[in-house]
């Protein structure tokens, strides 16, 4: 029962919650057990007293003294050794297991949910608040529970030593909490101002990383450099305030528990007085005072902190509970046509960004997509790769809905060449690789030489093993835009997306591209964006997008012979072209 709680309240996997169920257990008897060393006092205390009370003196045992003692610290050797296993240990695996969930869950959602969320975002919650979901799996949940089982039982033992007494000591315990609990609200508002100012704090600085050199070239770093001081200095002040809202019902809780042992001497001093008990009880309840409180105390900070970590677990939860795209995995295809239906589609109920939209990419054919900017045409794009699914009508793949088909398993038909390409910290030809990751070296350095690749990877320090940096960070707009064609080239599938795939080359490198591009697209569906009207010269189908809609479609002859829109746009970049400074 207590597991399940555990898995629903805190996204926890099944095994996760059943290590902390565990470790909640062991932190409970550990507790008890540092209550054995207060038995070993009341004894020795015992056999000192009872001679002063007139009782029979009693020689202390050594020997029998050192062997409890040995056995005491034993105990709680055992039971530490198995807390700090089932807090600690498997706490950092159940952290681990729910970053990688996190990185499924996202790596399977429809980009639109990216629209709404940031890098920073996103970033903190898989880092961040997983680091700060550990603390609280590993110190404030099993404390605080261990705590009150604890308390319970050692409440228990109190209540029948002196019922009296045992009210004096732990009426404090309930109002404390009770205080704490009733600040909810402000621990909460505490937490998520703190947390909106750490997003805008880490938007900025991200910002300013990436855009340094305009920031640099318009002589912007001073003005930006007082941005983000102001909002670190919000931050701080935010925090001092989250962490002042928390505190006032920890601290007045603490003050509350002190008020356990002022009653606990004023009672006992009068049934001393009234022979109701003797001094030995007395000193009992004044032992088990300290080390009651020491527990409860840390549990009214933990209790502080788990409710604090509600907004982090609410952020989790969010992430996890998207609806994830799937569909179909095992299907077959009659052949590799790209057909739109009518196809309406929109950014979260928005102007249309493209409305009633038919056409069909035949295997065989390059179609093109022009346009003025802003009409839709990587849309159409990532629409074909099931990037989103569109809001009506029916995009298809040789017969096939992608709407039913598995997102994953549908791209492995597909090799795409974005315009903004994307590299990682690691070698070209690793890079490369991963456009088919069980390919050869050989097949790897083929692509790259289709891709001319070759003519500057040669002069870099490593070659092909050269390490490029972040996002290839040491390499121009023209060589990352090579090796994601390389990529394409390796993968060699059946559906070819290249969306401004030479936007970064010049004039010789883009007709070099283009002869090796010429052998990837042999008998397969090829969709292709670009301005320059070179580019899609020998295209078989084009068709024209403006604000949306389709403005024509047909070969390059066809629509120069209809004078319409591309006729237009070819006759502009022509004059372009003329014009000299």
């Amino acid at each position: 029962m207590l597991s399940e709680y555990f898995t629903k309240r805190f996204g926890l996997t099944k095994q996760g919650a059943d290590n902390l169920v565990k470790g909640i257990g062991y932190t409970a008897l550990l507790n008890i057990s540092l209550m054995f060393p207060v038995g070993l006092y009341a004894l020795l205390i015992s056999m000192w007293v009872e001679p002063l009370m007139g009782g029979e003196i009693v020689d202390p045992n050594l020997g029998m003294f050192i062997v409890l003692i040995l056995i005491v610290l034993g105990i709680i050797f055992a039971f530490a050794w198995k807390q700090y296993h089932f807090v600690f240990n498997t706490t950092y695996v159940e952290s681990e297991n729910r970053r990688i969930n996190l990185g499924e869950n996202l790596r399977k959602l429809p980009l639109s949910f990216f629209e709404n969320r940031d890098l920073v975002d996103l970033t903190s919650t898989i880092m961040n608040d997983c680091t700060d979901l550990e603390h609280v799996f590993s110190h404030a949940v099993p404390q605080l529970l261990g705590s009150i089982i604890s308390l319970i039982l050692v409440a228990i033992g109190l209540f029948i030593f002196d019922w009296r007494l045992a009210i004096a000591l732990l009426w404090v315990v309930p109002v404390a909490f009770v205080i704490l609990y009733l600040s909810k609200r402000l621990i909460y508002k505490g937490g998520e101002i703190v947390m909106e100012d750490l997003l805008d704090c880490g938007d900025s600085m991200q910002e300013c990383i990436e855009s340094i050199r305009d920031l640099k070239s318009y002589n912007h770093e001073s003005e930006y450099y007082g941005k983000i001081t102001g909002l670190t200095s919000k931050i701080e002040k935010s925090r001092i305030k989250a962490e002042l809202m928390a505190s006032g019902g920890v601290i007045t809780g603490k003050v509350v528990l002190n008020l356990g042992i002022v009653s606990v001497i004023l009672l006992g001093s009068y049934l001393i007085m009234t022979s109701q008990i003797s001094i030995f009880t007395l000193l009992i309840f004044l032992i088990a005072s300290a080390t009651i409180y020491a527990p409860v105390e840390n549990g009214l900070m933990f209790l502080s902190e788990i409710l604090m970590m509600d907004i982090k677990i609410f952020r989790s939860k969010e992430i996890e509970s998207q609806v994830v795209e799937d569909g179909m995995t095992e299907y077959s295809l009659d052949g590799y046509d790209i057909e739109f239906k009518n196809v309406d589609f929109n950014y979260d109920d928005l102007k249309d960004v493209l409305s009633d939209i038919s056409f069909t990419a035949k295997q065989g054919e390059v179609t093109a997509l022009v346009g003025p900017s802003g009409g839709g045409k990587s849309t159409v794009s990532k629409l074909a790769a099931r990037f989103w699914d569109p809001v009506s009508g029916e995009v298809s793949l040789g017969g096939q809905n992608l709407a039913k088909l598995d997102s994953e398993k549908l791209l492995e038909n597909f090799s795409i060449v974005f315009q903004d390409v994307i590299l990682f910290n690691t070698t070209i030809l690793e890079n490369i690789r991963i456009g088919r990751k069980d390919a050869s070296d050989e097949e790897v350095l083929q692509a790259a030489k289709l891709a001319e690749c070759d003519e500057f990877v040669q002069k870099l320090p490593n070659g092909y093993d050269t390490v490029i940096g972040e996002n290839g960070e040491l390499l121009s707009g023209g060589q990352r835009q090579r090796i994601s064609i390389a990529r394409a080239l390796l993968k060699d599938a059946n559906v070819i997306l290249l969306d401004e795939a030479t936007s970064f080359l010049d004039v010789e490198n883009e007709s070099k591209i283009q002869k090796a591009l010429s052998a990837l697209i042999k008998n397969k569906t090829v969709i292709i964006i670009a301005h320059r009207m070179r580019t899609i010269a020998n295209a078989d189908k084009i068709v024209v997008l403006d604000d949306g809609n389709i403005a024509e479609q047909g070969s390059p002859d066809e629509l120069i012979a209809n004078d319409g829109l591309f006729k237009k746009m070819v006759d502009l970049q022509n004059l372009s072209g003329e014009w000299q400074i």
